[in-house]
Order: structure tokens, then C-alpha cells, then sequence
């Protein structure tokens, strides 16, 4: 079972989401576009993730990003269209 009081630096959730630790802060501070702020807990200037709070983080992005990329249709390439003029 999970202790309530088990947190992450903003390095232990950046090597966790395979990111980097500038990349953590950005998602703390809400600084990326299309993506839901990431919950933490400020000491201070300190900063830490609780892990159950990554995990829904992570969960609720996931979702609405499939749910987000279901009806959309790209756009045919540059290549595609050089290749149809050939």
C-alpha cells in the first residue's frame, strides 16, 4: 500500500516521466500549452509531487489526450504532394 506521505523531488518525477527536471517545473507551473498543470506541494522554493498525484496526473492526461486525438484528421504531407505532381 502507498504511504500518503510518499513524495517526489521534482528529479525523482522527472526521471519517472523519462523528462527533464526544467520540464517538471514547466509542468508545475502550468507553462505547457495543451497540458493540465501538474499538483505539487511548495516548501518554500521547494517543490514535491506526491506519487498518487503524478499517477492520477499521468492517468488524466493519458485520457484526454486520446480522447483529444480521436477526431482528428491530419492533414496529407508536403511529400504526399510532391509526389502526386510527379
Amino acid at each position: 500500500m502507498e504511504n500518503a506521505l510518499d513524495v517526489l523531488t521534482l528529479l525523482d518525477a522527472a526521471t519517472l516521466l523519462h523528462c527533464s527536471k526544467t520540464h517538471v517545473c514547466n509542468l508545475v507551473n502550468g507553462r505547457v500549452p495543451g497540458v493540465p498543470a501538474l499538483p505539487a506541494i511548495s516548501l518554500g522554493r521547494r517543490k514535491l509531487i506526491r506519487r498518487s498525484s503524478l499517477n492520477a496526473w499521468i492517468d488524466a492526461n493519458e485520457n484526454v489526450r486520446r480522447h483529444a486525438t480521436r477526431d482528428v484528421k491530419m492533414a496529407p504531407s508536403r511529400n504526399a504532394d510532391l509526389r502526386e505532381r510527379a
